[in-house]
């Protein structure tokens, strides 16, 4: 069943992301000489997670809604601003109890915490194509810093439909989920604390 996603008042996760995350890494030929907004394109953006279970293999699953936005110069490798917004109630691993003891007050909560944002505080690029973004990650009520390491894909007029300049970025981080109090399953090893976050999305400028 599709899921609707309404931004916050509070805290839209409109990432950016996976948005900010092109910030420091665009490339300054396909630039303008000013700050732009960039959007998340909701059909091109993936949000994938991997965690250990019980030490066997690692379970990946997605969250399969997502919105997000920066403000982003790409002449000056300058970012302004970034958010991205998830709905955790949109968490999918194919296994429909899994699932849904995922949306319990086990692991994201998503009755009494409907959104996960991260806001993007800022950037390094190491060069024209990769960088390293730094923001705040809200899950469970708690807010808590987290780092990614960004590549740009690719930063073109897009060759059919919208045909809008569009970034194409992905980034990568590694959380560990006990740092926002989600410790089911940590002391007995049944699931990993440790999960890597991965974020494939295309960015459309407005």
């Amino acid at each position: 069943m599709p899921h609707s996603l309404t931004p916050t008042p509070c805290a839209s996760w409109q990432v950016a992301t996976g948005l900010a995350l092109a910030l420091g890494v665009l490339s300054p030929q396909s630039a303008s000489a000013e700050p732009r907004t960039y959007e998340i394109d909701p059909e091109h953006f993936s949000i994938g997670f991997l965690t250990e279970h019980v030490g066997y293999a690692d379970t990946l699953g997605m969250f399969l809604e997502g919105q997000g936005e920066f403000v982003y110069d790409e002449q000056t490798r300058q970012l302004h601003s970034g958010t991205v917004e998830i709905a955790t109630d949109s968490v999918f691993t194919n296994h429909d109890e899994r699932d849904n003891h995922l949306r319990s007050d086990d692991f994201l909560d998503a009755s009494r915490h409907a959104t996960i944002v991260f806001e993007a505080t800022g950037f390094e690029a190491h060069s024209d194509s990769e960088g390293t973004l730094k923001g705040e990650l809200t899950l469970l009520g708690e807010t808590r810093p987290v780092t990614l390491e960004v590549t740009l894909n690719k930063a073109d007029a897009y060759p059919f439909g919208h045909g809008q300049h569009t970034l194409g970025l992905s980034a990568r981080t590694t959380i560990a989920r006990s740092d926002w109090g989600m410790t089911y399953g940590v002391g007995n090893g049944m699931v990993g604390d440790e999960v890597e976050l991965i974020l494939e999305l295309e960015a459309i400028r407005q």
